[in-house]
């Protein structure tokens, strides 16, 4: 595949009012996309737009929405929202796509754009060089472009969707979309943190019903707070929540609320991985998909229970591939980012929540005795500066891949080496894992040192 000019792993991302992250290119991306679907689809094509609660998110989403109606597609604005709201409702609304502004996790500064099909699936590859490719040739969509004219009765319609919980197709379905599958928590003492979006006002709805006994911090978004010092990019907030109130459980979202972490009655973090492999056994699977920074201490704890790991590279959107591909229900990353695809076609941190909180009631163990079996392997991840040029192909060079085998010969079978290039920055991260904390150590430090050498060769 060509490189990439503006789509990474997760949509296109970066610092608000900088390229590609400007109402401009917005606007751009907007026309390529409802070109698209009319290519494939033909008439008027129906788009959704939500977003988190970035200070930059109505720039964008309304720079889309202006590009999408000038090309013939008619737009339905959500509003903030969860991304995995976006997913569901465009499905629900039976639309051609969906779109979404937010950059999840980044600092307030940073925006990004998602884009899903029809089903609420995210765009492969393929869909996503097609957009790259009409941005290139069309530029801004005007006369002089290649493209048709779109006027009169052709230019699409704009409509906010209904929020009184009167309609059939308002946001409160995926509400209760979440509801149909929770477990009710009998006075269970729960803390929320919203992060300061996207998911600040629905979270604690979806919990307030299931008779927990709820608490809710970082749910005050300004525009600017969105993930400082909260969410599940910065846990200690509601670690000390948990533990000072005696809470039993903690659950935190990221900005856009596609993934979640919890902390045990002991301030234990319950990440990825352990919701995987409880919810993996909960659940009966044979064999579930996670990525290459998925724990080696979680893959031997499902082994022993006879559940396979596939392991693919990181990005959600990679998981969900081989999922669909080999017919799987379960799979997810380590950050929080689970998907069940009997229930949703994208991650969703509050479903997550109330699937691993649904799982641990009737497996009859605390999530206390959970954390307590599921072994966790030292892992360290250093981050390696190399040039843009060098970035996918450092790994291959002789000198790095020396250390690395050298390193995985000491590890052996308890320990494994991963170097994976950024999707956004100029950086190779380097991952070591093993059983001996030093020994891990003493390794990532090695093969980041000979990455970094080559980098400063060439």
């Amino acid at each position: 595949m060509s490189q990439r000019l503006y789509f990474g792993t997760d949509g296109v991302r970066g610092v608000a009012g900088e390229h590609p992250m400007t109402a401009t290119f917005a606007l751009h991306l907007g026309v390529a996309t409802a070109e698209l679907v009319r290519r494939e689809g033909g008439g008027h094509p129906h788009v959704v737009i939500g977003m988190d609660t970035r200070r930059s998110g109505p720039m964008l989403a309304h720079a889309l929405a202006a590009g999408l109606a000038s090309r013939g597609a008619d737009v339905t604005w959500l509003g903030v929202v969860p991304t995995p709201a976006v997913s569901y409702l465009t499905r629900e609304l039976d639309a051609d796509a969906g779109i979404v502004v937010s950059a999840s996790h980044n600092p307030f500064a940073d925006n990004g754009i998602k884009l899903f099909n029809h089903q609420g699936e995210k765009l492969p590859d393929e869909q996503e060089a097609k957009l790259e490719e009409l941005i290139q040739r069309h530029g801004d969509g005007n006369g002089d472009s290649g493209l048709s004219q779109v006027t009169g009765s052709q230019v699409g319609g704009f409509r906010r969707l209904p929020r009184d919980g009167n309609s059939g197709n308002d946001a409160s379905t995926y509400t209760a979309h979440l509801l149909k599958s929770a477990p009710y928590l009998d006075g269970m003492k729960v803390v929320l943190d919203c992060a300061n979006g996207a998911g600040h006002l629905i979270a604690p709805q979806v919990f307030g019903k299931l008779g927990a006994r709820l608490d809710v911090i970082h749910a005050a978004p300004d525009g600017e707070n969105i993930n400082v010092s909260c969410g599940s990019t910065a846990p200690d907030a509601i670690t000390r929540k948990v533990l000072d109130g005696g809470f039993d459980v903690g659950i935190t979202f990221d900005g856009d609320a596609d993934r979640v972490l919890l902390i045990d009655r002991r301030g234990r973090l319950v990440s990825g991985d352990h919701m995987l492999a409880i919810c993996a056994v909960a659940r009966g699977e044979k064999e579930i998909v996670a990525t290459q920074m998925s724990n080696l201490g979680m893959e031997r704890f499902l082994a022993e229970r006879g559940i396979s790991v596939r392991r693919v590279q990181v990005g959600d959107r990679y998981v969900f591939e081989e999922l669909r591909r080999e017919g799987l229900r379960l799979g997810g990353e380590q950050s929080g980012h689970v998907l069940f695809l009997d229930k949703a076609p994208t991650g969703d941190g509050i479903l997550t929540a109330l699937q691993v909180l649904s799982a641990v009631r009737q497996s009859n163990k605390s999530l206390e005795q959970w954390m307590d079996e599921i072994p966790v392997y030292p892992q360290l991840l250093l981050n390696v500066e190399v040039p843009a040029a060098q970035r996918d192909v450092v790994a291959q060079d002789p000198a790095v891949a020396a250390e690395v085998s050298a390193a995985e010969a000491e590890l052996g079978a308890d320990g494994r080496v991963y170097l994976r290039p950024s999707g956004t920055e100029p950086l190779v991260r380097v991952m070591v894992e093993g059983r001996d904390e030093a020994q891990v150590r003493v390794l990532a430090e090695k093969v980041a040192a000979a990455v970094r050498s080559v980098a400063q060769v060439a």
